[in-house]
């Protein structure tokens, strides 16, 4: 084989090498830099700051929405490579209503658009993509089904509760139970909040490389920022 053909060789390997395992190099690097949960943030931080309460006093009862600045996605552990590691991914196409009636959140629902969830890796959000077939089912849905009380959202301090419901992936509707910790920021409530899912209850195959193992089990999470508005909900019966 001459010089020019063995060049040619080369560089034709090297290219199917970069193709095949390109996209594997990157999330390999990326494994291990997840960021941290969504979680209530201190004025003066620079990831979705709470604002200071406004003063006078505060009656969370009315209807509320979910605005701008909100975030939603998933946190699920994996082994690339030998190497363990947190995937995350988020998006901000996030919305909802809620409606506090006598200081207990009596109606909730948050949508999330799951087709536009995205983490540091193009080729890991395509299989996401598949996975839950956003083309068919493009949002996940929780909707709240027995009331919290809200008592302490008055004050300055974070209020922790628990807040049972309903979640829809593809159709699919499970019970669930969403750790919820909130507080006053500004005019309105800052809220986050994390759902522990098995994803085969949901009817979504974990994928099984030679490669990547991913756990069976997430969690969902958000970080509503909530404002006054219109009640648009159903009232309860």
């Amino acid at each position: 084989m001459s010089r020019g053909a063995r060049w040619i060789l080369v560089a034709v390997v090297a290219a199917l090498v970069i193709v095949l395992a390109g996209p594997y190099l990157v999330a390999r690097i990326s494994v291990g830099n997840a960021p941290p949960p969504l979680g209530l943030q201190t004025p003066g931080e620079s990831a979705a700051p709470s604002q200071s309460p406004a003063p006078g006093p505060f009656d969370p009862d009315g209807a509320w929405i979910v605005g701008a600045g909100s975030q939603a996605g998933y946190r699920v552990d994996e082994v690339l490579s030998g190497e363990k590691g947190t995937v995350v991914g988020r998006t901000e196409e996030v919305g909802g209503s809620l409606v506090v009636e006598d200081g207990e959140l009596a109606r909730a629902e948050v949508t999330v658009g799951t087709g536009s969830i995205a983490s540091d890796s193009v080729v890991r959000d395509d299989a996401f993509r598949r996975l839950l077939e956003t083309d068919v089912y493009p949002n996940a849905v929780f909707v709240l089904t027995t009331p919290v009380d809200l008592s302490g959202i008055e004050g300055d301090e974070p209020l922790t509760v628990e807040a049972r419901g309903t979640l829809t992936i593809r159709d699919v509707t499970e019970p669930v139970t969403v750790a919820l910790e909130a507080r006053r920021s500004g005019d309105g409530v800052q809220v986050s909040g994390a759902i522990p899912v098995t994803f085969a209850d949901y009817g979504v195959s974990v994928p099984e490389l030679p490669f990547v193992t991913v756990e069976p089990t997430g969690t969902v999470e958000m970080l509503l920022e909530l404002a006054r508005g219109p009640q648009v909900l159903t009232p309860s019966p």
